[in-house]
This record gives C-alpha cells, sequence and structure tokens, in this order.
C-alpha cells in the first residue's frame, strides 16, 4: 500500500440498477465514492470524508466500504437522515439516465454534525485532496466556502488538489452559479480531470484547448480532458499536448463510473511517481473494464492489472 494520505470528500449512495433481463439490483455509488473503492483496489488507502445515517442500509455501507479497505473514521453519522438513492436507466449504447432521491441525504448535512471540525482540520493536512463538481453542488454557498478553504490550505502546503467538475445541471440553481463555485475552488486545485462533455456543456461548444487554458489561467498546473472512446488529452503548463488514445475500444454495457475509475488509476499511478502520460495509460486501462459491467463499482474479481513500475 502507498503510504500517501488522501482524503476524497463527497456524497455516496445507494444505487438501484436495472441489468438487462434482471431485476432491480440495489448497490452502491456516487462519484467521488466509485473513486475511492477504486483508489483503494489500486493501493492507496482512500480516506474517505462523508456522512452517513444510523439506519441498517447505512451500516451495510460502511461495512461493505471497510472491506474494500476505504478507510472511514470521517464518515459522520447523523441519527436524523438517510443516504441518498440513484436509480440508473440504461440504453442500448451503454449511456444512462439518472433518476435521484437526495434531497435530504446525511451527506448534505456534512457540517452540521459533531465531528465535522475534526475531520475539516484532517482534510486540510493531506498529501493529496479530491472532490468534484457534485460534491460542491450538495453544500450552501457558505459551506462550499469552507471547501474552498481547505483546498488553500493543502495547495499551499505543497499538497495535492485533484478536481473532476463533473457537471450535472440538476444539482445546480444555473449555469451560472455552477460555473462560479467550480471557478472558486479551481483557482486551489493541481491537477483538473475534466470531462469534455461536460466542459461543453457548462462552458459551451469550444477545443479542447480552450477548457484547458481556462483552467490553466485559474491556475491549475495540469488539466486531463477525458473524451470516452477518444481516450484522453494531457495539457500541462509549457508543456507538449499529448494524446492518450484507448488501446481496445469496447462496446459499453454501461458507462457509470468510467470516469471516476480513470481518476482513481490516475491519482494512484501519479502517488507513485509516474508520468501524466503513463496515469492516462492507466486512467483509460481501466475504465475501459469499468464499462463492461453495469453500475458503477465492477467486481474485483474483474480489475485488470495495472503496472506501476
Amino acid at each position: 500500500m502507498v503510504g500517501i494520505r488522501i482524503a476524497l470528500m463527497g456524497e455516496p449512495m445507494l444505487e438501484l440498477s436495472h441489468p438487462a433481463g434482471q431485476g432491480a439490483k440495489l448497490s452502491y455509488g456516487g462519484d467521488v465514492l466509485n473513486t475511492s473503492i477504486y483508489l483503494a483496489r489500486l493501493g492507496v488507502l482512500p480516506n474517505l470524508v462523508t456522512a452517513l445515517g444510523t439506519d441498517p442500509y447505512s451500516d451495510g455501507l460502511l461495512k461493505d466500504w471497510e472491506r474494500e479497505c476505504v478507510q472511514t473514521p470521517h464518515v459522520l453519522r447523523d441519527p436524523e437522515r438517510l443516504p441518498g438513492l440513484y436509480a440508473i436507466q440504461t440504453d442500448h449504447q451503454g449511456e444512462r439516465s439518472f433518476y435521484y432521491w437526495r434531497s435530504n441525504s446525511a451527506a448534505r448535512n456534512f457540517f452540521n454534525l459533531a465531528g465535522c471540525a475534526k475531520s475539516v482540520n484532517f482534510m486540510k493536512k493531506v498529501d493529496w485532496l479530491y472532490m468534484s463538481g457534485i460534491t460542491l453542488s450538495i453544500f450552501t454557498d457558505e459551506e462550499r466556502e469552507q471547501l474552498v478553504e481547505i483546498a488553500k490550505n493543502v495547495k499551499a502546503r505543497g499538497g495535492q488538489v485533484a478536481f473532476d467538475p463533473n457537471y450535472r445541471p440538476n444539482g445546480w440553481a444555473s449555469h451560472e452559479a455552477a460555473r462560479e463555485a467550480i471557478e472558486k475552488f479551481a483557482v486551489h486545485t493541481t491537477l483538473m480531470l475534466a470531462t469534455i462533455d461536460d466542459e461543453n456543456l457548462l462552458y459551451g461548444q469550444m477545443p479542447g484547448e480552450k477548457h484547458a487554458a481556462r483552467w490553466h489561467y485559474l491556475g491549475v498546473d495540469t488539466v486531463v480532458l477525458k473524451c470516452g472512446p477518444g481516450g484522453a488529452i494531457i495539457y500541462e503548463k509549457g508543456k507538449t499536448v499529448h494524446r492518450v488514445p484507448v488501446s481496445v475500444c469496447e462496446q459499453p454495457v454501461d458507462t457509470t463510473g468510467a470516469g471516476d475509475s480513470f481518476n482513481a488509476a490516475f491519482i494512484a499511478m501519479k502517488c507513485r511517481g509516474q508520468s501524466t502520460l503513463k496515469a492516462a495509460e492507466a486512467g483509460n486501462l481501466l475504465a475501459s473494464h469499468v464499462i463492461r459491467h453495469s453500475g458503477a463499482i465492477m467486481p474485483l474479481t474483474e480489475m485488470p492489472d495495472i503496472y506501476f513500475g
């Protein structure tokens, strides 16, 4: 296991999926949780920062995550709330639609729970911090300011702040509100793990280099644009642009969790001192396996071998 302290903050949820020819299946997911699970499987012990209820479903989630070696001391418990729930519908090309029941989830009450101050202090001192646009979207403006302050502390100490904008319009009051919150956080981000479709949805259709230039202007050192079957494009300040193709392009069963798994493999490689090129290759490889399975978390037995040398 890699001896690096990494904290990931987000909203884990119960996941209801409908695999072809099967009945409904209850599992779990959520963008930051997905990345945490895959990081743990790749030997980087993630500290998940969030909140659950005290109900049997929450107990079951916590046990499952601990079996995956996700570190849970900073998973707070809210006796008045439950985990959020989402359902996935997939079309014949593996593209998915989401339906949410999450407006009163425990994770959204994180900053009002006992133990919150201790967890915030922990996040300020880690080597790596990871959040997403969905993380930002579940909190109030005042609470988002606390997240920005956490990121500011990590970056100022020489740590890495990884961020995936992961724009979901339904989570925001408007495009403008999302852009403002995401850009405030980006100022203290060192690694931007964006998806080209989300970028175009939030900022309008434009070439990848213009999206990257925006993040560089705000202070981000490395921008990775995930392009689905088109692989990934790496933009590093003052360096050559690298296009990293997918080695094998599979017909997806379900694209849920593909970008989250890419992020996990990318960060795992960087934690081991590997180049951004090697990191993107690993991200493509893991994501290409994830999309062959239904749901956000594929079976542990199906994990590909990733070379960290």
